[in-house]
């Protein structure tokens, strides 16, 4: 089975699925994506979003459900608790930050309210610093309330929820925003860049990442 992957550094969501072909030890062509606006990437993916993944010819898109079909094919290591309720909790954390953190704050959001609605990039700013407080606020309050205190989010291995969080945290951090208020998401953060399959999934160690970044 031949998979290909498209994606660029800076695509969250594309990171979330690198994690989880890491974490399986699943192999993949990494092809990165300038444009997604471009007819030829049309042509690939009529939603013309990232990322999607070619499998065997077949091209699929959505990082959740690219993550569930890697699931259901690889399925040791398994992404997901061994427990109902905390596979339950998992799920509802990596995907509140699926629907109501990521939607708000991606840059589709942000370049229209600058180039289409009048916003100067510092009103863009204040927008992303507004709600991604709000969302990991949300988080950190969601991990408080665990039965049980883990090394990372829903037990004491990786799961979705560790690999929707990290792409967060590496966006806040470009854009300067402080995270010294969610002590328990930085221990988790800490945990994740431990693991090789974190660390090779990173922005930082695609092939497009601008060298003047590094």
């Amino acid at each position: 089975m031949t998979l290909k992957l498209y994606s660029r550094y800076r695509n969250s969501a594309g990171q979330r699925v690198r994690t989880t072909l890491n974490l399986k030890k699943v192999p993949y062509e990494y092809v990165a994506v300038e444009n997604m606006q471009s007819v030829a990437y049309q042509r690939i993916n009529p939603q013309r979003l990232l990322p999607a993944i070619e499998i065997d010819g077949r091209v699929f898109s959505q990082s959740t459900a690219i993550i569930d079909w890697l699931e259901r094919t690889y399925p040791e290591p398994s992404v997901y608790p061994d427990d109902p309720k905390d596979r339950m909790d998992a799920i509802s954390f990596s995907q509140f930050i699926a629907c109501e953190i990521h939607p708000i704050h991606n840059h589709r959001v942000r370049d229209h309210l600058t180039d289409n609605e009048g916003w100067s990039e510092e009103q863009s700013m204040a927008w992303y610093a507004h709600w991604i407080t709000e969302g990991l606020t949300t988080l950190e309050t969601m991990l408080e309330k665990r039965a049980r205190k883990t090394a990372f989010c829903f037990g004491d291995k990786p799961t979705v929820a560790d690999i929707y969080l990290v792409p967060v945290l590496f966006n806040a951090r470009w854009y300067g925003f402080p995270l010294d208020k969610f002590p328990l998401i930085l221990e988790i953060d800490a945990a994740c860049a431990g693991l090789e399959a974190f660390r090779l999934a990173g922005p930082e160690m695609q092939p497009d990442f601008p060298p003047e970044r590094r």
